[in-house]
């Protein structure tokens, strides 16, 4: 297993990935990352600066990818946790819990101070697992991801 940064080959299989996961937890509805066409251009979406995507490799298969991004209205010291989803075949391995720390000690090296997610309630065992990580439910959306069909936010201090 290796974790690296995306490149332009990987952008069809992560958006395999993120595209096949909301379809197996029936949250591939508009408003949500399925619909996104930045979705099938990660590497170039994650090239800006204070970015970065990361994808787990397993003997050349992807198993998933997250990343981090100042998403437009956010406060300057705010990222947020995005189109974070592991392949079927690879959950349950702890691959989520490795790229949301990759992610997290990244962020803070960009002198982020705290990372906000936005998430649906069918990703059940994703909200389990930021809970966790003590990521804090607030009522609100926060800057302008264009996400409108997420319902859930949450928020944590890096």
């Amino acid at each position: 297993m290796q974790i690296r940064n995306i490149v332009s080959k990987d952008n069809a299989n992560m958006a395999k990935i993120i595209r096949d996961s909301l379809e197996e937890f029936n949250a591939a509805k508009p408003g949500t990352v399925y619909f996104d066409e930045t979705t099938d251009r990660l590497s170039d979406v994650f090239s800006a600066p204070r970015t970065a995507y990361f994808v787990i490799d397993v003997d050349g298969e992807l198993a998933g990818g997250a990343g981090f991004f100042p998403t437009k209205g956010l406060p300057s010291d705010t990222c947020e946790l995005v189109k974070m989803y592991v392949a079927k075949k690879f959950r349950g391995i702890r691959y989520g819990q490795t790229l949301l720390e990759k992610c997290m000690q990244e962020a803070k090296k960009e002198s982020f101070k705290k990372m906000y997610i936005e998430s649906m309630p069918e990703l059940s065992n994703a909200l389990s697992m930021y809970e966790k990580n003590g990521f804090e439910y607030i009522t609100h959306s926060m800057g302008n991801s264009g996400h409108t069909g997420c319902d859930i936010f949450m928020i944590k201090k890096l």
